[in-house]
């Protein structure tokens, strides 16, 4: 009989009041914070100034780019006037906030399950006379802190382009910061909710409930973006396609989402009233902007007392039954896949073989990493099946240029999501084997054959996968056979040297002690890993696009007066792809030379 079921959660008294709770708790927060900036200040300058350095970079990029846009649709895009353009405008807010909005209930919630479950620290915090809900609150306000800053690198960026390019007021940029962190709050808040709820009282069903929720907002989410892109060809941008798509993300301006208050509240803000408007009252800018921040703020107070109440009432319950939950025995045993992987592998020797069958099969049974790889490429497999609908028809010089600059964008967006998975994920590979990296060390092998293993999972897991979709881009775009050529062979470089850069770099700088793959992968290591796979990606790229595009204009309308004949172009093609290849052996032989050489100095213990 299992007593502990029976037997009632005693709950411990406090000594001291709640304020003077939260004072001591706020308090110990301030104190880390200021040890842990100490610390990387001092020991981790170069790594600090990188991250904000590429934070402000990645900034400034998105600033840019919603600028663009939004004067774009201002100055360029059709449509009956003023009213048209803040349509589109509230298509565009209301859009960008919904699936933020989703994606912070899903983010607080893992994170808060990670933090509160299974943290030493909420750990020890449980044996101590705290309060239960401070301990919740306590671990909240850090997976609040980890979405906001997110939040805010993405949205900041797009309000402040939005108040320049419309002329927006003093009080919009002034409402802007109160408004984001009071949107944050509440989807963090539900998604903190909805993990206790889900540990407490459903625990054997939790990850089937949180999947089937991800999976119903994907399909949703796609099925919507399919209806768009694969609709009846009308003109792009037209008044016709923008009444389609405004009435396919009709569900995404419900006034009863919050992403619709902070939408409402921000376009409110920024509307400019002529000089000969007689409008007050209620309907001023600055006013209506100011009532859906008070939406917002009294929301994420309701949504501050439901996290409480939830910590106080279930944390104990949920922890209680995480950690007594009986383990399950599993049945040893062969996957099919795997085996017909093994059979497929046939070119490999047999241990090697035996190491890419295990590395692939720790990627099957970790669905946050194959997960993300799905939802990426698929997102993008999507856009490509669709690039015809971006494509004019004709061979003229501006068709052909538009087409090409197209090509070698999703080329580069390839290998930019490409490093990013290098990053997350085959960096942290030799770290990650932790305490029982021994065991590699021992085996009847030569240690290199390990690394190699490595490499060669990375480069051609990632290659299979990045052909296909440029390939579908190429025949969407339908672009000439040598280009084709050009952008598989780029593709398969690309993939070769950001898997050589990820391996050797993982071996040069492993950190065995950390067992989390994604705090790996924020280390120093992990970013200067991002940024030499970013500086490899555009080299490549540049040698290979500029050489193509020069190629296929030449000898078309005054080219020919002014530049090379076609001929003398392809010779340069060749120089070009000469020359990426050159860099890619550079970017392949010397990581790996260099991670070798660490490898086998590596201690066993």
């Amino acid at each position: 009989m299992n007593t502990l079921d029976e037997s009632p959660i005693v709950t411990p008294r406090h000594s001291v009041s709640d304020e003077a709770e939260a004072q001591l708790f706020w308090r110990m927060r301030l104190r880390i914070g200021r040890t842990y900036l100490r610390q990387v200040f001092r020991t981790a300058r170069l790594r600090s100034a990188l991250i904000v350095g590429l934070s402000l970079l990645f900034w400034s990029g998105l600033f840019v780019l919603f600028y663009q846009g939004f004067y774009f649709v201002k100055n360029h895009v059709g449509g009956a006037g003023d009213a048209y353009h803040a349509q589109t405008f509230k298509l565009v807010f209301h859009l960008f906030f919904a699936s933020l909005n989703m994606m912070l209930v899903f983010s607080s919630g893992i994170i808060l399950y990670g933090t509160l479950f299974r943290s030493p620290e909420c750990r020890l915090l449980l044996t101590l006379p705290v309060r239960d809900e401070r301990i919740t609150l306590h671990k909240f306000q850090e997976a609040l802190m980890f979405s906001c800053w997110g939040f805010f690198l993405l949205a900041s960026p797009m309000m402040l382009a939005y108040g320049i390019v419309v002329g927006a007021q003093w009080y919009y940029y002034a409402l802007m910061v109160p408004m984001i962190v009071a949107f944050v709050y509440i989807p963090c808040a539900l998604g903190a909710v909805f993990c206790i709820l889900l540990v407490a009282k459903f625990p054997k069903m939790k990850l089937a409930i949180v999947a089937a929720a991800a999976m119903a907002a994907i399909v949703a989410a796609g099925k919507a973006i399919w209806t768009t892109v694969s609709g009846p060809q009308i003109e792009l941008f037209g008044n016709e396609w923008f009444q389609q798509t405004l009435r396919t993300f009709q569900f995404t301006q419900q006034e009863w989402l919050p992403s619709s208050w902070l939408s409402n509240g921000l376009l409110e803000a920024g509307r400019t009233l002529p000089a000969s408007s007689t409008t007050s009252g209620f309907d001023l800018p600055l006013v209506q902007g100011c009532m859906y921040l008070a939406v917002l703020i009294m929301n994420a107070m309701i949504c501050h007392l439901l996290v409480v109440k939830s910590g106080k009432a279930w944390l104990r319950e949920a922890y209680s039954t995480l950690e007594c939950a009986p383990k399950r025995n599993r049945k040893i045993k062969v996957a099919r896949i795997d085996t017909l992987l093994y059979k497929l592998l046939f070119a490999f020797p047999q241990p090697v073989r035996l190491l890419l069958v295990k590395d692939w099969r720790l990627l099957r049974r970790d669905p946050v990493q194959w997960s993300q790889f799905l939802i990426f490429f698929g997102l993008l497999g999507l856009y490509f099946l669709n690039l015809d609908r971006f494509r004019s028809q004709g061979n003229d010089l501006g068709n052909i240029t538009w087409v090409n600059m197209v090509s070698f964008l999703n080329l580069a967006v390839v290998g930019l999501i490409l490093s990013t998975f290098t990053t997350r994920f085959i960096f942290p590979m030799i770290s990650l084997e932790g305490q029982r990296f021994w065991v590699l060390g021992l085996l009847p092998l030569p240690r290199e054959t390990i690394l190699w293993s490595k490499f060669v999972f990375a480069a051609l897991g990632s290659w299979v996968p990045c052909a296909a979709l440029i390939l579908a881009s190429d025949l969407m775009l339908r672009i000439d056979l040598l280009v084709v050529g050009v952008h598989q062979f780029t593709c398969l470089l690309l993939c070769v040297g950001l898997a050589s850069i990820a391996v050797g770099l993982g071996a040069i700088m492993p950190d065995f002690r950390e067992p989390s793959p994604s705090k790996i992968a924020a280390g120093f290591g992990g970013t200067l890993n991002l940024v030499l796979s970013a500086l490899y990606i555009i080299l490549i790229v540049v040698c290979t696009a500029l050489p193509c595009h020069f190629y296929l204009i030449a000898g078309r309308g005054k080219i020919s007066e002014t530049f090379l004949h076609p001929d003398q172009w392809r010779h340069w093609l060749v120089y070009g792809t000469g020359t990426a290849l050159l860099i890619a052996a550079v970017a392949t032989i010397v990581p790996l030379a260099m991670g070798l050489r660490a490898f086998r100095r590596l201690e066993l213990s």
